[in-house]
């Protein structure tokens, strides 16, 4: 008798995964044995009864004896071999019966497991869409004013000086100074803080007229002069590493937390202006900061023009200002190498 095959099909997607569908074992054929025997054994009585017989009763037997003894012999035989038929049978129904209980119990973990899967998989996904939420929130906070300015309100950024201007010293002699006229410097309007923060960002492209006015006008001022060549040099190392500040999107920080940096405060309560988490990038960058030695050094003078200039900036700036100048390609640049090289811890 042939035994039961099981089709192979894969699983659609969203459908419960193939399970193996264990085969019944194979029925021993004991039965056949032992049936096989039991015919051998009653042909084997009938040939000694027809041997042994006496001659006188074998002679001339009639139509109704010779059926008789056909039927005596042959009947016999047929119900050995229907017990040994429905035994196998009865055999093979078990069998089969206790391959398809295992089956529906592996089908039964299957459903469980890929249930529970389920379930832990939509937990991750409401907790990342509650990490992203709480996330958004920060930045939106981030964006309000945190500091109350007493002092009435402020001119806008476009007439605001960017950075708070240095106390003229005493002077320590009574010697008369010559009256040798203002310098030229001193008679040029203070770079604006909309100027300012539009020339951290850097021209677009080269149909960025506003952009290029704004980083002429802050190339005026040596401070600020000093941070955006030093800010150009780190952008264009970076870029031969295919690092580009637009690619990175870090996450904000409070303007509280800038302000606190800028007076001098490090440790983990202002680890979150190192925003950047882009992996590559930070592999990249870190990298090329232990290979390279003039990578290094312009990173490093960069870094510490920015701390300067940022301090002095911050004097001036509302909080509104400050988030918008953390948003700058230059900013960026500066978290992205902070967190490399451990300004924030």
């Amino acid at each position: 008798m042939g035994e039961p095959q099981s089709e192979r099909k894969t699983p659609e997607s969203g459908a419960v995964p193939w399970l193996p569908v264990p085969q019944p074992d194979v029925p021993s054929r004991r039965t056949e044995w032992v049936a096989g025997g039991l015919t051998a054994l009653w042909l084997a009585l009938v040939g000694a009864v027809w041997l042994f017989l006496p001659a006188g009763e074998a002679a001339g037997p009639n139509a109704a004896s010779l059926v008789m003894t056909v039927v005596g012999v042959v009947l016999p035989v047929v119900m050995i071999w229907i017990a040994a038929v429905t035994a196998r049978t009865a055999q093979e129904m078990r069998a089969e019966a206790q391959a398809l209980k295992v089956a529906l119990e592996a089908m039964r973990s299957a459903w469980l497991n890929q249930t529970q899967i389920r379930g832990g998989q939509a937990l991750e996904k409401k907790l990342d869409e509650v990490a992203i939420a709480a996330r958004q929130a920060e930045s939106a906070l981030a964006t309000f004013s945190t500091r109350r300015d007493h002092g009435g309100a402020q001119p806008p950024a476009d007439r605001k000086a960017a950075l708070a201007v240095p106390k003229a010293a005493a002077p320590v002699d009574d010697q008369p100074r010559l009256a040798l006229g203002t310098p030229a410097e001193d008679l040029k309007p203070p770079v604006s803080v909309a100027d300012f923060i539009r020339a951290m960002q850097f021209p677009d492209n080269a149909e960025d007229k506003e952009g290029f006015r704004a980083l002429r006008r802050a190339l005026e001022d040596r401070t600020m002069a000093k941070l955006l060549r030093a800010a150009q040099d780190v952008l264009n190392l970076l870029a031969q590493d295919g690092i580009y500040m637009d690619d990175l999107k870090p996450d904000r920080a409070r303007p509280e937390l800038w302000r606190r940096f800028a007076k001098g405060e490090r440790g983990r309560e202002i680890a979150a202006l190192g925003g950047v988490r882009d992996r590559s990038s930070l592999a990249l960058t870190s990298g090329r900061m232990r290979a390279d030695t003039i990578f290094r050094d312009a990173a490093h003078h960069f870094l510490r023009q920015f701390d300067r200039t940022f301090t002095e900036f911050e004097q001036n700036a509302s909080d509104e200002e400050v988030a918008e100048l953390a948003e700058t390609r230059t900013a960026r640049a500066f978290m992205l190498l902070g967190r490399v090289t451990g300004t924030f811890d």
